[in-house]
């Protein structure tokens, strides 16, 4: 009888590893199917926790300590302008860059600027475009011998409390610190002399003008802006 067909003996030392073998696999099946189960109950318990006390958990603060603390604020949104205002600065613009030979897209930022100024302060945004038509003809770095800067003219040593918050008077030729500021000028001058013509006159620093000649040249550019925006429909 060859060796590759005689039958194999099983000797009882072999028997009993075998028994082992197979005993040890079915405490090992029976721990991982315990330890799955385990887990599984543990993920279920932490997802019926409250959001509240597991951040506190982490970060050692009392739930209602999280509830009561102030949300952080979130950055103020700036105003869209409506269709109506973008076809009322558009033709605006469209008409000062003719009329002045500058950027239509610098003049639109501008009229948009001071709208903006118009509105928070109180100040007729069409008043304020037509003092930079006049001081400036919108060339927003215009220096006068006087001191006067930017897009209205302002001389910045007469007005410095109005620079603190904008960084100081180094800002007078930033377009919107200018505008802003230029009409505050406007404001406070309407409120010491109770009309528009004695503050403008007071703005340009001519007001022992019988004539009030400057008062018409703001006024007479300002009628020009009305009529454009009444072509277009656009006039409110």
């Amino acid at each position: 009888m060859s060796a590759k067909s005689a039958p194999q003996l099983v000797s009882p030392l072999n028997h009993a590893r075998g028994t082992s073998f197979h005993v040890r696999g079915t405490f090992a099946f029976l721990a991982l199917a315990l330890l799955m189960a385990g887990a599984a109950w543990r993920l279920e318990s932490v997802a019926q926790v409250p959001a509240e006390a597991v951040t506190s958990q982490v970060e050692g603060t009392a739930p209602t300590e999280l509830l009561a603390a102030p949300a952080a604020a979130a950055p103020a949104a700036e105003a869209v302008p409506t269709v109506a205002e973008n076809s009322r600065y558009r033709a605006l613009s469209d008409f000062l860059a003719k009329r002045y030979k500058v950027s239509q897209t610098v003049t639109h930022d501008l009229v948009t600027m001071a709208h903006a100024a118009g509105h928070q302060i109180g100040v007729d945004p069409l008043i304020i475009i037509a003092v930079m038509a006049v001081e400036s003809r919108f060339n927003p770095i215009a220096e006068s011998v006087a001191g006067a800067k930017g897009l209205m003219q302002i001389i910045p040593r007469y007005h410095t409390d109005k620079f603190v918050e904008h960084g100081g008077v180094k800002a007078v030729f930033d377009p919107q610190t200018n505008i802003h500021v230029g009409s505050r000028i406007i404001k406070e001058y309407m409120a010491r002399t109770g009309d528009l013509t004695s503050a403008l006159q007071l703005y340009a620093g001519a007001a022992s003008d019988e004539h009030d000649g400057y008062f018409g040249k703001v006024m007479t550019e300002k009628e020009r802006l009305l009529q454009v925006l009444r072509r277009r429909g656009t006039a409110s």
